[in-house]
């Protein structure tokens, strides 16, 4: 077998915790299976790295981007090269490599870069005159520039599936510091439970809705290539039953259910541009702007005033695109003329996520009635075919995951 392991950035926060991950490569080495691994750096090391470009730039202009990745790349270099190293020690003939020396060529876009192509046919030459080959996750590089690019928080996670995707890997295993996706997030509540398999939709609209056990781009990759995904903790045995696998939606689930999952995000903020003269366009001029600066949307409700003369757009968005967002606005503010604009980060996103809903009613009914009953208020509301995600507030956010939980019966 062919097998794409990756490990975060926990599972390798430091000298010992790399060792443990060669035991983990040793395991599948001694099966006969070929092995390529994808590291990210050593946990806190990206964040501070982060922090010193905050220090002296406000990342909003690409030139500023451009060098904001040569810098934050640096973490996994160092993790690849420790592995490597840890590796050889054992008496494995072991290889690192960074990004531009596969190459994972990506597009412009720097410091959420997308993969464009991966040089399959190398690494797998590579795996003929390596035992084991170590890739730095998180960093490719772009040709427009010719400079190292990254794919973005968790970027590491693509990385993986990339690769897995660009070798026709049998498998890729996600090491990460939980031993699988939960119905929720098992520190709200005990209650929580491991899933043996999601679909790739489910687990798509979980990632994006705030779920952190996968990038929400690597599940969208795993989707398109349809490359086998499992979920595991880097800290315990790894069986057959272990962990959790991405499935089709045309695979048995042999959990026959109406909800999968419950996801909490706090990192959203909502923006509000108030009282707009209506026109055609208005909508068209706002989020083109927003698009410019490469800013994700996610919910967005339009409000018209009683004479029908005036506007209201709310959007929500990442606290990390907060600037970029607001950037974009003021490039646009004489063209839209906004009375006013409100920022609120004090939210909570909760959402319900479930293949199930799309042949089931009263899943609303149910997510609306547990929250009013508990005196929770619904800021916003989005839904799609498998999810219903509301807005409320920040205090309440806990709360509102455990009552959920319980009504749709989550922990049986």
């Amino acid at each position: 077998m062919l097998i794409v392991q990756k490990f975060g950035g926990t599972s390798v926060g430091d000298i010992n915790r790399i060792k443990n991950v060669s035991k983990k490569v040793k395991l599948e080495l001694d099966k006969k299976n070929k092995v390529i691994v994808v590291v990210s750096a050593m946990s806190g090391v990206t964040n501070q790295l982060v922090d010193y470009c905050n220090q002296v730039s406000n990342l909003i202009k690409n030139e500023a981007l451009i060098e904001y990745d040569s810098i934050v790349s640096t973490g996994e270099q160092i993790t690849c090269g420790l592995l490597a190293l840890e590796l050889q020690s054992m008496g494995y003939k072991a290889r690192s490599f960074l990004g531009w020396q596969v190459p994972i060529k990506t597009d412009e876009v720097h410091s959420k870069a997308r993969i464009d192509e991966i040089d399959g046919e190398y690494l797998l030459k590579s795996l003929d005159d390596y035992d084991v080959v170590v890739i730095a996750g998180f960093q490719g590089i772009c040709e427009k520039t010719k400079r190292v690019s990254t794919l973005g928080r968790g970027g590491s996670d693509t990385s993986a599936v990339a690769i897995a995707a660009a070798v026709n890997a049998d498998l890729c295993d996600i090491y990460t510091d939980v031993d699988g996706v939960y119905t929720t997030d098992p520190r709200i509540t005990d209650k929580a439970r491991r899933l043996k398999k999601v679909t790739y939709e489910e687990m798509l609209e979980m990632a994006y809705s705030g779920s952190k056990v996968l990038q929400t781009r690597s599940v969208a990759m795993a989707m398109a290539h349809n490359v086998r995904v499992r979920v595991l903790s880097s800290f315990g045995e790894v069986n057959e039953n272990s962990g959790t696998i991405l499935v089709n939606n045309n695979e048995e689930i042999m959990e026959r259910r109406l909800i999968t999952g419950i996801s909490y995000s706090k990192t959203d903020v909502r923006i509000t541009l108030m009282k707009m003269p209506d026109h055609p366009g208005l909508s068209a001029t706002i989020f083109g702007a927003l698009a410019q600066q490469e800013v994700n949307i996610d919910m967005i409700v339009q409000n018209i005033s009683a004479d029908g003369k005036f506007i209201d757009i709310t959007f929500t968005t990442s606290k990390d695109e907060l600037e970029r967002a607001k950037h974009a606005i003021d490039s646009i503010k004489d063209q839209v003329k906004f009375a006013e604009l409100k920022i609120d980060d004090n939210i909570a996103k909760i959402s319900v996520i479930g293949v199930g809903m799309i042949s089931h009613s009263g899943v609303a009914h149910t997510m609306f009635k547990t929250l009013a009953d508990k005196g929770i208020n619904l800021l916003l509301i989005s839904t799609s075919e498998i999810k219903i995600s509301v807005l409320i507030a920040k205090e309440y956010g806990e709360l509102a995951v455990r009552v959920l939980h319980d009504a749709y019966g989550l922990e049986k």
